[in-house]
């Protein structure tokens, strides 16, 4: 992870809004359980705030676009480029620039991708699939980077669904959630373990130290939000004596409406903080 930071693509769901309730059950009867999800732009600010170990880096920028669109009815949609520099120190450069684009059903039984990456100004192969779940199974369809079908267990959630599950697990009260996550990242056949760690309520009436453009919203100001750190694991990863090292974390403060505030990335040779600078509330068509 020291040659660069492209937030993996589970991450472009930490900031939009999602769609399924918590635990491993699924359909659009749970869907509303949460309420409304708001459709939003958000553009995130990146910097280095710490560098550790052997692979420690001396700097870090870059920025985040999220575009987040749909409806329970319609499916949710989301758009997301990151740029981003790294400096491994000596005049050591390395730009990336990662773009997806995402469709997920609202029931959780459809998830399409489309991810784009470039790395110094050279193109990677592209990931592109479908997944579709089916009983208690799902399969999934990739057109590149090569042509294959698998399946996964249908206990596996897709993005925007993770999202809705720690919400629903938030309202409960609870303070712990495991969950297996496709995202259709990496070579679009990688299933992460995840852990999230959920701390109590912050009302909306609460005064905040750190402002940004998502809590000086009107829509926004009343809503009550959590701060959440999720923790990826690898899970074909064999494990030494002792707890699994995760293969990144990341820490956000969670609002009931799926938008999220404050983002920390911990890539364990360096942490990466995002920082909202511009927030939009983009106009959404209501279910019929």
């Amino acid at each position: 992870m020291a040659s660069s930071f492209p937030i993996p693509v589970r991450a472009l769901a930490f900031s939009a809004a999602a769609t399924l309730i918590s635990g491993f059950a699924s359909g659009p009867a749970l869907a509303g359980a949460s309420g409304p999800f708001l459709a939003h732009q958000a553009l995130y600010e990146l910097k280095l705030v710490k560098s550790r170990g052997t692979n420690a880096i001396s700097g870090a920028r870059g920025r985040i676009l999220y575009n987040f669109s749909g409806s329970a009815c319609e499916g949710y949609t989301s758009e997301f480029r990151q740029v981003s520099e790294l400096d491994s120190g000596e005049g050591k450069l390395t730009l990336s620039d990662l773009r997806s684009h995402s469709w997920e059903d609202a029931g959780g039984k459809s998830y399409r991708f489309k991810i784009d990456t470039r790395m110094n100004d050279a193109d990677s192969a592209p990931i592109d699939g479908v997944a579709e779940r089916v009983g208690d199974r799902i399969t999934v369809k990739l057109k590149q980077p090569v042509a294959k079908t698998f399946e996964l267990d249908g206990k596996v959630v897709f993005p925007t669904e993770q999202i809705q599950h720690i919400i629903a697990a938030a309202r409960e009260g609870k303070s712990v959630l495991e969950l297996m996550v496709y995202d259709g990242s990496d070579n679009g056949e990688k299933v992460y373990n995840t852990l999230s760690v959920i701390g109590q309520p912050i009302p909306g009436t609460r005064s905040i130290a750190s402002p940004d453009p998502s809590t000086a919203n009107d829509q926004m100001k009343t809503l009550t939000r959590w701060p959440v750190t999720v923790s990826y694991y690898d899970r074909d990863a064999k494990t030494k004596e002792g707890e699994q090292t995760p293969v990144y974390a990341m820490s956000f403060e969670l609002f009931e409406n799926g938008v999220s505030r404050a983002l920390v990335l911990d890539y364990n040779d360096f942490v990466i903080a995002g920082a909202m600078g511009r927030f939009d509330v983009r106009d959404s068509k209501p279910c019929k």
